[in-house]
């Protein structure tokens, strides 16, 4: 009698942690999942561009007249029409490119700058480490936007300058990340056993060390994204960034700003992609930190 007392008692304290860690687990994974489908669908947008779009993005239409412009969404035009007759649904769908090559060339840029910096600066240590810190600090002084203001200010607003601009003032944090993880895996046993075998530096760093710092890069550069495609739509709105007839979804909202009270979709379907979009990124990396980090589990 006593042994089905202790098998009750056990089975009813365990079903609140069954629906406990189950509860835990949709979330994590409902927030990857959600993540994942908007960046697909950020991704495909971009990729079907050419396909899916119902009218050149940049050239016009000369033959159409003043019923085509502002129209609201319609059959015709899901996202209605600009003030020059321009389909807002393909301009949408070219946006979108700018923003996923912005996002990756130049977070890609960051990451090889700031994962080369923080393995030499946590392995070799030392004056190495002093000088590449030292200038992590200097770098970091500067806000990183209007650091990026004054360089465009100098240079032609181009999709090749703002990608390039972007990675090289934004390899900091990713510096600071990997050396931190370098540190404390150049005193493994695995890392001495590997220089005790007589293995050069730079095999040691590639083979052995580099493959252990990838998960949280892969973190940083998943939320790095998100960033990269905010400082892009900023500055195409201030009028720095991608410049008209090229569509951007920053320089779209510039656009609609000006004839917010007569066509309210110019700036809604911009704004509403821009920020799904980097809310995907920041689910997509949020998820994949509490996966790929064992204290978060």
């Amino acid at each position: 009698m006593s042994t089905l007392v202790v098998a009750k008692s056990a089975g009813t304290s365990a079903n609140p942690r069954g629906r406990f860690s189950l509860r835990r687990r949709i979330q994590r994974y409902g927030l990857l999942w959600l993540g994942l489908f908007l960046v697909g669908s950020a991704v495909a947008a971009a990729l079907l561009a050419p396909f899916l779009a119902v009218q050149d993005p940049v050239q016009l239409t000369l033959h159409q007249g003043l019923d085509a412009i502002f129209q609201p969404p319609s059959p015709a035009h899901p996202m209605g029409t600009d003030s020059l007759g321009r389909d807002v649904f393909s301009r949408m769908l070219y946006g979108a490119q700018v923003s996923l090559w912005v996002g990756f060339v130049s977070v890609g840029i960051a990451t090889l700058i700031g994962v080369t910096l923080g393995l030499v600066a946590g392995y070799f240590g030392g004056i190495v480490d002093e000088i590449i810190m030292r200038a992590v600090d200097v770098m970091l002084c500067f806000p990183s936007f209007f650091l990026i203001l004054t360089v465009i200010a100098f240079l032609e607003p181009s999709l090749v300058n703002i990608m390039i601009i972007i990675g090289l003032t934004s390899w900091m944090r990713v510096t600071r990340l990997v050396r931190a993880e370098t540190l404390s895996l150049r005193e493994r046993d695995f890392v001495a056993a590997a220089r005790l075998a007589g293995a050069k530096s730079s095999r040691i760093l590639i083979r052995h060390v580099l493959p252990n710092v990838m998960a949280p890069v892969l973190v940083s550069a998943t939320l790095g994204i998100a960033g990269a495609i905010l400082t892009e739509s900023a500055l195409s709105f201030l009028g720095l960034g991608m410049q008209p007839p090229m569509p951007s979804w920053g320089n779209m909202l510039l656009e609609g700003k000006e004839s917010l009270e007569i066509a309210w979709w110019l700036s809604f379907f911009p704004g509403m992609a821009i920020l799904l979009t980097v809310l995907g990124y920041n689910l997509l990396g949020e998820s994949l930190r509490d996966l790929l980090d064992p204290r978060m589990r």
